[in-house]
């Protein structure tokens, strides 16, 4: 029989997006907001991230969202200025119009690290915005299946194993997400104008995103282990801290996502592959968190598996393939990428199948990959 309490959850979601002016340019007025909080930006002083508070329900937090992006939208609308709900930045001149984010007093060291990441990849990676789905199964669930193992430790080795079958499935949600292929051309070559439609479905999960300049290969025997192979890149001068892995899956400690923080274990999985969906109000469709929900618990069953450099390096370069826009050739174990997903999609749906509910969303995703949300978007002609 089906243990229900795997579906419960805590859920929350963080979203960056840049603000505008009138002329749809990104704004050059210093962040309105508090430095911290519900509503802060992440790199660049011209984005806004919101933070949701933690939920108990995907309806829940899109609430939060909701009700965030209406506070954030009064305040903006009086400084005539908009959010650019899109991935991808609106039309610049030149990186000088990109201030890094200028956070002071208690909170400087924020700045200083933004200022080493902009030495080393330059800003305009800066501007990309995207969604972070934090997830994290109810400790009454993982307390029911410890059989009776040191909770901690239990708990601990769940999140690393999960954190592998994500790492080697995150192309899946990237293609049923991917939504901004066009750009201006000003992203890639300064001084030039006008929207251009790329090779990517997802310019910021691309070979052009924000990815560190070497392929980390992590460790996952122990949380220890995880954190030391995290450590050691820190110690040679790779990483600046732990925040600056960017990979699309994290795990997460509670608080700061700092190395010391994993003293008190794992907290919850971040997926970071979303972008700003641009048909949607809020730039995310309640169903694809739905969906990476779904995905979590499936995934969560599956048997474990030994997590070699060379798997980690593939699964890098899945997810990179995964966001060209034209995917033929593209494939996943040697199976074509979009054949793939659907025997994937087909699977979780036998797993769900005495779910109507979860068996729709399941349907909604398949849909997609014949009517890539990508395409719709370069139909529609979304960027100015």
């Amino acid at each position: 029989m089906d243990n229900q309490l795997i579906y419960k959850g805590n859920f929350g979601l963080e979203r960056e997006t840049l603000r505008v002016d009138e002329n749809g340019r990104l704004s050059q007025i210093p962040h309105p907001f508090d430095a911290d909080g519900e509503i802060t930006r992440d790199f660049c002083e011209n984005q806004i991230e919101l933070v949701t508070p933690v939920c108990t329900s995907i309806d829940g937090v899109m609430k939060e969202l909701e009700r965030l992006d209406r506070n954030v939208n009064k305040i903006l609308n009086e400084m005539d200025e908009q959010l650019h709900i899109y991935s991808n930045p609106p039309h610049f001149s030149d990186e000088s119009e990109i201030h890094v984010a200028d956070f002071r007093g208690d909170h400087s060291g924020k700045r200083l690290y933004r200022e080493k990441l902009e030495q080393r990849y330059g800003k305009k990676l800066m501007l990309f915005s995207g969604i972070h789905f934090n997830f994290s199964f109810d400790d009454e669930y993982l307390k029911s299946i410890s059989s009776g193992e040191n909770f901690s430790e239990f708990k601990n080795k769940f999140y690393l194993r999960l954190y592998k079958q994500f790492s080697r499935h995150s192309w899946l949600p990237l293609v049923l997400t991917a939504s901004s292929p066009v750009y201006d051309r000003s992203l890639f070559e300064d001084g030039a104008k006008g929207a251009a439609v790329s090779r990517y479905a997802s310019i910021r999960s691309s070979e052009k995103g924000y990815w560190n300049n070497f392929v980390p290969t992590l460790r996952f025997k122990s949380l220890s282990a995880y954190v030391d192979s995290i450590q050691r890149y820190v110690d040679d001068g790779r990483l600046f801290s732990a925040s600056e892995l960017y990979l699309p899956i994290r795990l997460k400690p509670k608080g700061i996502n700092s190395i010391e923080n994993f003293e008190n274990g794992v907290s919850h999985i971040e997926l970071r592959m979303f972008d700003i969906n641009p048909l949607e109000t809020l730039g995310i469709n309640a169903d694809d968190l739905r969906f990476a929900h779904l995905l979590a618990v499936y995934l969560s069953e599956q048997p474990d598996f030994e997590y070699t450099d060379e798997l980690q390096i593939q699964a890098v370069e899945n997810h990179k393939n995964a966001a060209l826009l034209d995917l033929d050739g593209v494939t996943i174990d040697g199976i074509p990428i979009l054949e793939r997903a659907e025997q994937i999609l087909d699977k979780m749906a036998e797993r769900f199948t005495d779910n109507e509910e979860y068996l729709n969303v399941i349907a909604y995703e398949k849909a997609k990959l014949s009517d890539r949300l990508c395409s719709r978007i370069i139909n529609e002609n979304i960027y100015g």
